[in-house]
């Protein structure tokens, strides 16, 4: 029987995607909520298993029946979304599949656990506390010189990612997280298996420049797939990315080997020894400070980012990794820069219209991919971090000069409409 790729949890788009790249190498553990609010086909009944993911003895009790009714062997898993991860990994030690363990994820999952971790190996990254009252918020942050950076232990982005430079600052984002947790009570994002008697996370705040990258790491060594610099902006709440620049090249001060150790030590200090993973990190004063990893490749715009600018498909790769096939990792690093540019509402209301007319008269434009349709409605943070995501553009920008300005010049030539939600007024 043909050999197929378990993809536990992931979105509809990436589904899609998947099945145009990969025909007939995976099958789909599917929440059946997310299927019913999807713009993109369905795939077939023997390619998909739609079920809750909350319970994984229920899971795996859909998937034994799946196959029994559609025989299909199933030798390799992988996961695109964090907060299906653990599901994956129980699934894998069920069907004895090579994956990331339990332990490892959460590990990465919690953010308070990988800093100690780190720390206790002497890995740089961000000095944390734990935080449970407005009181421990104001003492870490008297410790500190620059601020610090309140989060939840788990969650993903800028979700609830407030920094704080005053005391006034602490008050009011530890209420606003302790608020947005409440909300959230049921979110699989912020479910944790860890650290459960502390509320929330203060690290101490890093300036510098951001970075992200896709590595892999298998018999004691590494493969960076892609390094991104990422373009943030003041005038956004904190966190929030408005793009990333691809290919992205380290300062001169930071050296290639002692750059890739790091990466195979915040790694295996993790519990990984292989594994296709996402770092973000920050060079500040020619020192590289570690913010998060996770056992997965990064998402957002950067998939097709990488498509535009190497022609490298991360998806696809992602299965063939999880099935041990050969990997073409050459030429992935692209020569003349790329940019992905995410595409944010300015305010609350309902999707009218996106006019994009004017910005594909620029040749500059290479894609412009639109997931929010008409009618669509719109909350922005702190309420809702994912409704104000309308999609991103991609762009190659003229001779490799000021490719942020160029881009986000570019981005501006796209009309967003949007009226008023009546609904939320009345």
């Amino acid at each position: 029987m043909h050999k197929k790729v378990l993809v536990v949890g992931t979105t509809p788009d990436y589904i899609q995607w998947i099945r145009l790249s990969c025909p007939n190498r995976a099958v789909f553990i599917t929440d059946p909520v997310i299927r019913q609010t999807a713009q993109e086909e369905s795939p077939a009944h023997d390619e998909e298993i739609l079920t809750p993911l909350s319970d994984p003895g229920q899971v795996f009790e859909a998937l034994k029946k799946h196959l029994d009714k559609w025989p299909q062997t199933i030798d390799s898993i992988f996961c695109f979304d964090c907060e299906s991860m653990e599901l994956t990994a129980f699934i894998a030690g069920q069907l004895n599949l090579n994956y990331v363990s339990r332990q490892a994820i959460q590990n990465c999952r919690d953010k308070y656990v990988s800093k100690q971790i780190w720390q206790h190996h002497e890995i740089r990254c961000p000095k944390i506390s734990p935080i449970n009252c407005v009181a421990d918020a104001i003492t870490f942050f008297k410790t500190t010189g620059s601020g610090c950076v309140l989060k939840p232990i788990t969650g993903s982005g800028s979700e609830l990612v407030f920094q704080c430079t005053s005391v006034a600052g602490c008050r009011s984002a530890f209420k606003i997280i302790q608020k947005g947790l409440k909300k959230r009570l049921l979110n699989p994002l912020f479910q944790r298996s860890s650290s459960k008697e502390i509320l929330m996370l203060a690290e101490e705040r890093i300036v510098g420049t951001e970075y992200s990258c896709d590595f892999i790491v298998e018999n004691n060594g590494i493969h960076v797939i892609r390094l991104a610099k990422k373009i943030t902006s003041p005038f956004r709440p904190f966190g929030t990315i408005l793009g990333y620049i691809l290919p992205a090249i380290l300062p001169p001060v930071i050296d290639k080997n002692d750059f890739f150790q790091i990466l195979l030590k915040s790694a295996t200090t993790l519990g990984i020894n292989r594994g296709l993973c996402m770092m973000d990190f920050i060079i500040s004063e020619n020192q590289v400070v570690l913010i998060e990893l996770t056992p997965r490749p990064g998402g957002d715009c950067l998939p097709h980012l990488l498509k535009a600018s190497t022609n490298l498909d991360i998806l696809k790769l992602s299965l063939d990794f999880a099935q041990n096939y050969p990997l073409d990792l050459n030429n992935t690093h692209g020569s003349s820069p790329y940019v992905g540019i995410r595409l944010h509402a300015g305010q609350s209301g309902v999707l009218r219209k996106i006019d994009s007319c004017h910005l594909l008269e620029d040749k500059r434009v290479k894609d412009i991919h639109l997931s929010k349709n008409p009618g669509h409605k719109i909350k922005l943070p702190p309420d809702d971090y994912d409704s104000w995501n309308l999609g991103h553009i991609i762009i190659e920008p003229l001779c490799n000069k000021f490719p942020e300005s160029q881009a986000i010049t570019i981005s501006k030539k796209i009309e967003i409409y949007i009226d008023q939600d009546l609904s939320e007024a009345s």
